[in-house]
């Protein structure tokens, strides 16, 4: 490691990863005309003592079919000492997103990482691996959930982006799939989300937001999804909405988790359009925690009483029934054992 470099203080770094959010840097024989290709930002997640998920995903409306992404993975902030470099190919069918593991790290320190393409680079991420089992380690990480755009701007994700944290922990509801209402303090573009376009336009609003960019360019994410993700209340192949057939509910989720694997930051495969994508997994940080991350939509049976989340109203006997499940009976025993540990 290079030790004659001045190291920049946290909050220079980030006002410096922030501004660059908005406008990625181009590389040399670059044209000044060019539709930013890195508008999203990039993230990390899922940190391992060993490696880490690198994600960014590539904008514009005139993208080639595929094209090739290139990653660098620094020591330090001015990436004078490598730690590693590669690439990954990516395509429509995926949104142009890019999942980059990166292997062979140090437990227990941050690197700073960057993707070039098409003649541009984008913004200066910061991540963390997890410390190895007997380190002298703290974990300090923040939970948050329920970031819905049109409700107000995210000045808890610029608290977040500006604290010395090692993670941060999203339980769900990245997105909202309603319009905004006729006031709101900023609108949601479009209707009520169904299609695949549909929501990887919805995840591009959300990811456009800087507080939000810098929040995950400082540091890696572990995440899962609630309901809004897909669609308000459902319950595995049940809609919110009773007039909805289970068929056709079905391939809205395909789609809806088509479009949220290609905005995270996960260590999982992408969707094949089966009936079901399991999600559920677990991850150690060091020798401080175990995270047991769930899904509580997939499996889980309808809501009884015609769907009313919250009432005084004596409880339906369908409420009582033995055989209903949050979890499904493969995910349950699976928490049971993995908790047993």
């Amino acid at each position: 490691m290079h030790h004659d470099l001045p190291s920049l203080s946290r909050r220079c770094w980030l006002a410096h990863a922030g501004a660059a959010a908005l406008a990625p840097a181009f590389v040399r024989h670059a044209r000044a005309a060019d539709v930013p290709r890195f508008a999203l930002g990039v993230a990390s997640g899922q940190p391992r003592e060993r490696s880490i998920v690198l994600w960014t995903r590539l904008t514009g409306n005139d993208l080639p079919a595929r094209a090739t992404v290139r990653w660098t993975l620094a020591r330090d902030e001015r990436f004078a000492d490598i730690a590693a470099r590669g690439s990954e190919d990516t395509g429509a069918d995926d949104a142009h997103s890019v999942h980059a593991e990166v292997t062979g790290l140090e437990p227990g320190r941050h690197y700073w990482y960057r993707f070039e393409a098409l003649g541009q680079r984008s913004a200066t991420g910061r991540t963390r691996t997890a410390p190895a089992p007997d380190a002298a380690a703290g974990l300090r990480f923040a939970l948050a959930s329920c970031q819905r755009f049109d409700h107000g701007h995210y000045a808890a994700w610029r608290h977040v982006a500006a604290s010395e944290l090692d993670l941060v922990v999203f339980v769900g509801d990245y997105i909202y799939e309603y319009p905004s209402p006729p006031v709101a303090v900023r609108y949601h573009e479009g209707p009520l989300v169904r299609t695949l376009e549909q929501y990887r336009a919805r995840y591009a609003q959300y990811k456009s937001d800087p507080s939000l960019q810098a929040a995950h360019a400082a540091m890696p994410w572990l995440l899962v999804w609630d309901d809004h993700e897909v669609d308000n209340d459902y319950a595995d192949d049940h809609s919110e909405d009773p007039a909805v057939t289970p068929e056709s509910f079905l391939a809205r989720r395909a789609a809806a988790y088509q479009a949220w694997w290609e905005h995270m930051p996960v260590r999982l495969p992408p969707p094949d359009g089966t009936k079901d994508y399991v999600t559920y997994r677990q991850l150690s940080i060091g020798g401080l925690a175990e995270m047991t991350l769930i899904d509580t939509r997939q499996y889980r049976s309808d809501q009884t009483c015609g769907d009313v989340s919250l009432s005084l109203d004596p409880a339906c006997p369908e409420t009582f029934d033995d055989s209903r499940t949050m979890l499904g009976a493969t995910q349950e025993q699976w928490v049971a054992k993995a908790l047993g540990s």
